[in-house]
């Protein structure tokens, strides 16, 4: 895989994964000093597109003091075991609902397989390395590491998924927030500034828990979010707005569904439902654009509903 990074300045540095499309997925390289970490990893076809840049950055793989995946979903978190081969004194961070999905990778490989065969697995995600469990870090609720006294505070966030944090690094005021700020794809980027979309992949949409993710993190002030679907967008307040109102028409576009097709008029809803809010945005594109964009997102997006859905039926 070719590197393809932006500096974004006070040491953070956005590394496209190529994750079906440039411009969908990234992770994060921080550097103080004569120390780094890593924030999401990809797939573990990452790996040596990460070690190129430690090298164009003067770093060696040494002085990665960190791998911090901010959930365990494989487009954050596959290479983390590639990675940690690779970075001898690196210690893994991970939510204490993660570890044991990055020690012992197996299910995760196995139900990943289940969903999309053997071979698109392997062309897409490559070998998941098990991390080892004496280099990993459970990180509690507030757990902080710091990187030449730079703080990084890891800070719990469910709603996409009970495994879930966000990084808080209060040098940049910016939160590396994985998917609990959604995702904003540049290409539907209009004069009014980024769009927002709501990531429900299954299987752990919560929306009440989401909403008070999103109230906790605004509370830090931030001035700016490093979105792992992608990369740096501003003005957190306005983008937790419009991520509120998706929550909302998410569960009601959820209930609204019915009958034996149930997920398809789901899938069908959100697409209709994007387009409209793009048009609204100032977007140009066409809907055929759109769902070349949103097409994989949409699918996912209404496979996590009717997850969520059949667990609100069985709990009454």
């Amino acid at each position: 895989m070719k590197l393809s990074y932006q500096d974004l300045r006070q040491g953070i540095c956005c590394i496209d994964t190529f994750y079906y499309r440039p411009n969908l997925d990234g992770c994060y390289l921080i550097q103080q000093d004569d120390e780094a970490a890593l924030i999401d990893t990809g797939t573990s076809h990452v790996a040596p597109a990460v070690m190129e840049l430690l090298a164009l950055r003067g770093l060696k793989p040494e002085q990665v003091k960190y791998v911090i995946p901010t959930h365990v979903h494989l487009d954050h978190a596959g290479g983390t075991g590639q990675l940690m081969a690779l970075l001898p004194q690196a210690q893994m961070v991970i939510h204490p609902r993660g570890a044991r999905h990055m020690n012992h990778p197996e299910k995760i490989v196995a139900g990943t397989i289940a969903v999309y065969g053997e071979e698109v697995f392997r062309e897409r995600y490559g070998t998941i390395l098990p991390v080892p469990e004496e280099r990993t870090i459970e990180a509690e609720d507030g757990f902080e590491v710091s990187l030449a006294g730079r703080k990084l505070r890891c800070i719990h966030t469910e709603g996409h998924a009970r495994h879930h944090f966000c990084v808080w690094d209060g040098q940049s005021r910016g939160l590396f927030t994985g998917d609990t700020f959604g995702m904003s794809y540049r290409e539907l980027d209009t004069e009014q500034g980024p769009f927002m979309i709501l990531p429900s992949t299954p299987i752990d949409f919560d929306p009440e828990a989401w909403h008070d993710s999103l109230e906790r993190l605004l509370r830090l002030n931030p001035t700016q979010l490093y979105l792992t679907h992608f990369c740096r967008i501003d003005q957190p307040a306005l983008r937790a707005q419009a991520l509120h109102r998706e929550i909302d028409d998410y569960v009601a576009i959820a209930l609204g569904a019915g009958g034996a097709q149930r997920e398809l008029q789901i899938r069908d809803e959100l697409t209709r439902y994007y387009r409209k809010r793009l048009r609204e945005h100032g977007s140009r594109l066409s809907d055929a654009e759109i769902d070349e964009v949103l097409g994989m997102d949409m699918e996912l997006c209404a496979q996590g509903l009717e997850v969520w859905l059949k667990r609100r039926e069985k709990q009454g």
